[in-house]
């Protein structure tokens, strides 16, 4: 598998790419050489996260050849992602993942062959290795061997830009390291029992720093572990606090969820102009977005950004993230984006769905929108037609199929209960732009003494307004 990856020119004008925080991460492109390092962590080696010359090797353990293939080649768009170079890619059929090395012995030896026919520096794993299997696999190919789960932590470190995002991402990271540490290798020396010059208990040459080592370095972990989740705790109570606001004022909430690099910021841009990043890479999107816009009868709502999913998504990921996620599960709506350019929608879509299940977000109304209309070939358009009627097939790109995405987004808001008559003085526009704001207008026309107006708003506002009934 060759590096076929290409990341598309950008139109300078193009109001759905958010350019100028594109333009500031391009900027701050990794270096080659340079690593993303955990913070506060002493020497221990399995810290350091080198990518740059690499092979893949992925294990087919079930379905058919295409989902290994498609498995391997999202592998690859993440390394690359990671800002990597993609130099060969290998298969194995097993009922099962070697529980020494995670592929066979004899495939072990074809790894290391490639590894030196490609001058490769890593070797990446499609799949979550034990501590072992990371030990072994290493010691047998001599080159750095990083899993699929350490890559996608790193890529959430190199894009988090939030105070809260780098703190979920250094959490998952840490939560990731800790079984993992190897200290300074299989020479490190090792601290033994039993005192001074005594017979017993290992005596001279025996006690080195190796275990006092990697206890501190452990410590020194679970004290981090433990302030970032009081810090996480604490940045979940200011958000529950907005959200309790947000639901206060009657505005419906709307999140856009779906698999990474569907198009869900594209679309978010589309919808409400808000100027997010946009980038052609997985997990572009960390810190989620939100934005205020309004329905064609002029109810207003809120759409939401979020961090994007993806097959096998780390639990120390959906673990650190879940405050994060848990916004999606207190929504009225999910909108949920799908990349009909991609070779596995349905698969996409199952990923997703299990995520949101974690976080008891599979309870809500769902409105399936697939994206990237422009770039996918009519018969798989008629595929997922099939497979999906109700569902909306729009271009985030192009702009074609959204005024019917705004129109099924606006019939699926939840509408307010009460309906009411109202005659309001024209020295309380007040009240008349809060009907506007959190309610719906279903008549309106100006008399002598007032505006007349015919809503439908929530219990609290009606209360507001029932001195005003005409």
């Amino acid at each position: 598998m060759r590096n076929t990856y290409q990341t598309p020119v950008l139109d300078e004008l193009d109001p759905t790419t958010g350019d100028l925080e594109l333009e500031e991460r391009h900027s701050l492109r990794r270096v080659a050489g340079l690593s993303t390092e955990l913070t506060d962590v002493t020497e221990v080696e399995y810290r350091q996260l080198r990518l740059e010359r690499v092979v893949l090797v992925g294990v087919w353990t079930e379905g058919s050849v295409e989902d290994a293939d498609n498995s391997l080649t999202e592998l690859a768009a993440l390394a690359e992602t990671a800002g990597s170079q993609v130099l060969e890619g290998l298969i194995q059929r097993r009922k099962q993942p070697d529980a020494a090395t995670f592929i066979g012995r004899g495939k072990v030896d074809e790894l290391r062959d490639v590894v030196v026919m490609t001058g490769a520096d890593t070797v990446i794993c499609d799949g979550e290795l034990s501590p072992s299997q990371l030990r072994n696999l290493e010691q047998q190919v001599k080159v750095k061997v990083v899993d699929r789960t350490a890559l996608i932590l790193d890529i959430f470190a190199q894009h988090a830009k939030s105070r809260e995002g780098k703190a979920q991402v250094e959490l998952a990271q840490l939560q990731y390291l800790l079984p993992r540490l190897r200290g300074w290798g299989e020479a490190m020396s090792r601290q033994g029992g039993g005192a001074g010059g005594g017979s017993g208990g290992g005596g001279v040459g025996t006690r080195g720093p190796g275990e006092t080592k990697l206890e501190t370095d452990r410590r020194r972990i679970n004290t981090r572990i433990a302030k970032l989740r009081r810090e996480i705790k604490s940045m979940k109570t200011v958000r529950e606090t907005k959200r309790s606001r947000r639901a206060a004022s009657g505005v419906p909430a709307v999140a856009i969820a779906g698999y990474t690099n569907a198009g869900k910021s594209s679309l978010l841009n589309r919808l409400t102009q808000a100027g997010v990043l946009v980038e052609d890479a997985l997990f572009a999107t960390l810190d989620p977005t939100t934005r205020r816009t309004a329905a064609e009868d002029g109810r207003v709502f809120t759409l939401s950004d979020t961090v994007g999913f993806v097959r096998h998504l780390p639990h120390q990921i959906v673990e650190a993230f879940r405050s994060t996620l848990e916004e999606v599960a207190q929504a009225d709506l999910l909108v949920h984006v799908v990349d009909g350019a991609h070779p596995d929608p349905e698969g996409q879509v199952s990923a997703v769905r299990e995520v949101l299940g974690e976080v008891g977000a599979d309870r809500l109304p769902e409105l399936l929108v697939i994206n990237k209309l422009d770039a996918a070939d009519e018969e798989t358009v008629l595929r997922l037609k099939r497979a999906w009627p109700d569902a909306i097939f729009v271009s985030a790109r192009s702009g074609a199929g959204i005024p019917e995405l705004h129109k099924a987004i606006a019939d699926r808001l939840p509408r307010p209960a009460v309906e009411l008559r109202l005659l309001v003085p024209y020295d309380r526009g007040d009240l008349v732009a809060r009907v506007h704001r959190s309610g719906q207008v279903l008549q309106s026309r100006h008399l002598d003494d007032g505006t007349e107006l015919l809503v439908r708003v929530d219990e609290r506002l009606a209360a507001d307004l029932a001195e005003f009934r005409s």
